[in-house]
């Protein structure tokens, strides 16, 4: 059985989930407030945790702050606020994948599988031989340790924030498309996510102090994609 955490006041809710993820083989832990949630997401072991954003106590986004110190368990993030803020918010903050509360269970099932996975292959990737790191300019890329250096001094990224990196780092000078960054970082293409992919690209820049009308790393190429430039490497439209 796969150990599963879901944090949600809505106790319905959580028992439909629950009702059925259980006999796909997920052993489904029930927490209904903030401090419960994250008290068992710090005590226990689990390969993914679903979070609501409105909670008593405190919120999801606080949930996930505090979380995010210690652990990089895959999150999927529910909401009925349904607006993009929120949507952002918990993207920056290191939620893996974003559901409203409109969800179909097997929209969860397949998004719940997909972070699952990608975490399982990027654990496994650390047991495999040695990479070096990858330098580009003053930016040093090290997929071993899955951390990355600007200027010498280390960032702090999100799991998906990293990926992204590592992604253009590995093609510098090379223009990677949405649909490339997808299949590399979230291992499926829904339509929600491809636009996360702007917020997370955002979010890099900000890190590394980039501007996007003169940028000196991150090149957005219109229609296209995004590329990380080499020194001295020529902006183009």
């Amino acid at each position: 059985m796969t150990p599963l955490l879901l944090v949600d006041d809505d106790t319905k809710l959580c028992r439909l989930i629950k009702t059925y993820l259980e006999p796909m083989g997920y052993a489904v832990t029930l927490a209904h407030s903030g401090s419960e949630g994250l008290g068992r997401a710090l005590e226990h072991p689990y390969d993914a945790i679903i979070l609501d954003v409105m909670m008593p106590e405190f919120d999801g986004f606080e949930f996930l702050r505090r979380l995010r110190v210690k652990s990089n368990v895959p999150v999927i993030m529910l909401t009925g606020l349904g607006e993009e803020a929120d949507r952002i918010v918990g993207l920056e903050l290191g939620a893996d994948d974003y559901l409203p509360k409109t969800f179909s269970t097997r929209e969860l099932l397949a998004r719940l599988r997909a972070v699952i996975r990608r975490s399982r292959v990027t654990n496994a990737a650390a047991l495999t031989a040695p990479q070096p790191a990858i330098e580009v300019g003053d930016l040093s890329v090290d997929p071993e340790t899955r951390s990355a250096r600007h200027q010498g001094q280390a960032m702090v990224l999100t799991p998906v924030e990293f990926d992204i990196l590592l992604s253009l780092a590995r093609c510098a000078g090379r223009v990677r498309t949405r649909e490339q960054l997808l299949l590399e970082v979230a291992d499926r293409d829904f339509e929600v996510f491809d636009r996360s992919i702007d917020v997370h690209i955002s979010s890099l820049r900000k890190k590394l102090g980039d501007d996007s009308r003169a940028p000196r790393y991150i090149q957005t190429v219109r229609s296209a994609g995004y590329m990380l430039l080499k020194p001295g490497s020529e902006i183009f439209e």
